[in-house]
């Protein structure tokens, strides 16, 4: 059995935002002085691994639902040579951790991986599996310069797969050399549905190489789409839609989520909005700025136009104990598990998460209909009201709020036992000003754009949904309470 250490990691954050600045007072570098230079080994892994820390895999910690235990070699199996790497993906209902996942990191103090534009792999599968992110450049010390490759579908067959470098005159001295993530599933489509199973897969022959057949590079900020947001003095705006995508040999494209270090953004008027390099956006005064960026030379596709139209009136601060509401988003209470504040939207729909002076709230932008979801279903029932905070920036726009309960079996299955209903709110909202609705659960009385007839259960709550004519809105403080 492989020696492993556990780490714990952000799975859907794999953004190192760690950046060491070294200066001296004393002296400085000579013309004459050497620079130091790491070992530019291209192996990671062939028939054992290659310069790697004496424990080999270093999994993410326990406590985060990973399974150490699922990790081993193979000397049975190989693509190349007599071992490969076995991964036994355990079931998400295993008690000892539901998925597997962790990092393979350099023994030394890094290699100088800036002659290679990619990691590549061999793997296979008992069955036709998914990793849910594959990369490099996690170390579980600074993570600087990670870049993952997110829903590899493996076969039955060993096939070679390929991980591409953003930028490879980053990894001047990179310890992280391998990473990846994988989580059990139902074999028949992928999707949990009840019947979700363990499966198997191998992996051989990890390295770093420079394939020279990797094209038509494109780095994104905000999904390569040209984006225009109103926003206020104070606001602090984190740049999303990161990806890195390049045409490889095969025709096909390959695209890689990367850090944001390895990007270099800008603001067309700094006097009006800032950007840091972990693309945190920070907005100082009135007037109009355009966020862009760069990895290396390449201009990324994408931007964002901001106009700060003044200071920002927050939301009123709830007075309610925490102990006495269901909280759904709020920075004063908890926020609900799993929470998706655009579970379901309609096209064109920009949501955006802004923050002014500390306090968070979500802009809808466009809107026609969008679900809030959580993880499960909510027993509303011991309440009697719930509260949204809304600010209305367009004029004349329409807003009705519905609720949908998905019945007993806990599952939105087109009203085969559960139930909606709307309430209109047109009338109470004033453009420009933060108004509290507090909404009665028995108010719920129209019917809805989806099929609900009104006054519907609440006892297995599973959306909030938000209806508009294309209308721009504030949301904060959304929350169940007893009256």
């Amino acid at each position: 059995m492989i020696h492993k250490l556990t780490h714990k990691i952000q799975l859907l954050g794999l953004v190192g935002l760690s950046v060491i600045v070294i200066s001296s007072c004393e002296r400085e570098v000579s013309d004459e002085a050497v620079l130091a230079t790491f070992p530019n080994t291209a192996e990671v892994y062939t028939d054992n691994p290659v310069g790697l820390t004496d424990e080999f895999f270093i999994s993410i910690d326990p406590l985060e639902g990973a399974n150490p235990e699922a990790f081993n070699t193979d000397d049975s199996e190989a693509y190349l040579g007599t071992s490969s790497i076995i991964i036994n993906v355990p079931a998400p209902n295993n008690p000892d951790g539901n998925f597997v996942g962790g990092i393979f990191r350099d023994r030394g103090d890094g290699r100088d991986l800036t002659g290679y534009d990619a990691l590549t792999f061999w793997a296979k599968g008992s069955v036709n599996g998914t990793l849910s992110n594959v990369g490099f450049g996690n170390d579980f010390i600074e993570d600087k310069f990670p870049a993952a490759r997110q829903g590899v579908q493996l076969t039955t067959d060993w096939r070679k797969y390929v991980v591409p470098i953003p930028d490879p005159s980053k990894l001047v001295q990179e310890r992280g050399l391998f990473f990846f993530t994988a989580g059990g599933f139902d074999i028949i489509d992928n999707e949990p549905n009840g019947n979700e199973v363990a499966w198997t897969f191998w992996l051989d022959e990890i390295r770093f190489e420079k394939l020279g057949t990797l094209g038509q590079e494109r780095p994104n900020i905000f999904n390569a789409q040209d984006i225009s947001l109103e926003t206020f003095n104070g606001a602090t705006i984190q740049t999303t839609g990161i990806s890195y995508t390049v045409n490889s040999s095969n025709g096909q494209d390959i695209t890689v989520q990367p850090s944001t270090n390895y990007f270099t953004f800008e603001s067309s008027n700094p006097s009006v909005a800032t950007i840091s390099d972990s693309g945190e956006i920070s907005v100082l005064t009135d007037g109009e700025s355009r966020i862009t960026a760069k990895i290396g030379n390449l201009d990324a596709r994408g931007s964002l136009s901001l106009n700060s139209v003044g200071d920002f009136v927050s939301a009123p601060n709830p007075t309610l104990p925490e102990e006495d509401v269901l909280s759904i988003y709020s920075d004063f209470y908890s926020i609900y598990p799993g929470l998706n504040v655009g579970a379901f939207n309609n096209d064109g729909i920009e949501i955006e998460a802004q923050t002014f002076n500390g306090n968070e709230l979500i802009e809808y932008q466009n809107l026609n209909f969008v679900g809030i979801g959580w993880n499960g279903v909510i027993d509303a029932s011991t309440f009697t009201h719930i509260h949204l905070d809304v600010q209305r920036i367009s004029p004349e726009s329409t807003f009705t709020v519905e609720i949908l309960d998905y019945g007993p079996d806990e599952i939105d299955n087109g009203f085969n036992d559960g139930s909606a209903g709307g309430f209109n709110a047109t009338s109470q909202l004033i453009t420009d000003e933060w108004v509290g609705l507090d909404i009665p659960l028995n108010a719920f009385t129209q019917s809805t754009g989806g099929g609900g007839s009104g006054n519907p259960n609440v006892d297995n709550l599973g959306n909030i949904i938000l209806v508009s004519n294309s209308g721009t809105f504030l949301i904060d403080n959304i929350y169940f309470y007893t009256e």
